[in-house]
């Protein structure tokens, strides 16, 4: 016979809030890993905003529908669409990554 499992959630740390003080950091420390967490958050958003114009500005170059740009990029209409109404929740980088060189474009990377 199976045990019931209990998976009730017992606490949701909302949107705006801290989830390292929720953890039991102390209050400095909280604080300097969230500010941390959403620098690297904006970082990584600001790499997909950037890699998705450059999809946008491929397909507004080769004059093309989104659905042509899907079949050469390999992913449905709607998906070409949520890249160039840059929906960056949606995307990996790799993903992104992916339709750029399937657009015949070059992607590196540069770390300093």
């Amino acid at each position: 016979m199976k045990e019931n499992i209990d998976v009730a959630s017992r606490h949701i740390t909302p949107a705006d809030g801290n989830v390292f003080a929720d953890l039991g950091f102390c209050e400095e420390q909280a604080q300097h890993l969230h500010a941390d967490s959403q620098a690297k958050i904006a970082q990584t958003i600001a790499l997909k905003e950037q890699l998705m114009t450059e999809i946008g500005n491929w397909i507004a170059l080769q004059n093309m529908r989104q659905g042509d740009a899907a079949k050469v990029l390999q992913v449905s209409r709607p998906r070409v669409s949520d890249v160039v109404n840059k929906k960056t929740d949606k995307f990996t980088l790799d993903a992104l990554i992916l339709m750029l060189s399937l657009a015949g474009k070059q992607v590196k990377l540069v770390v300093e």
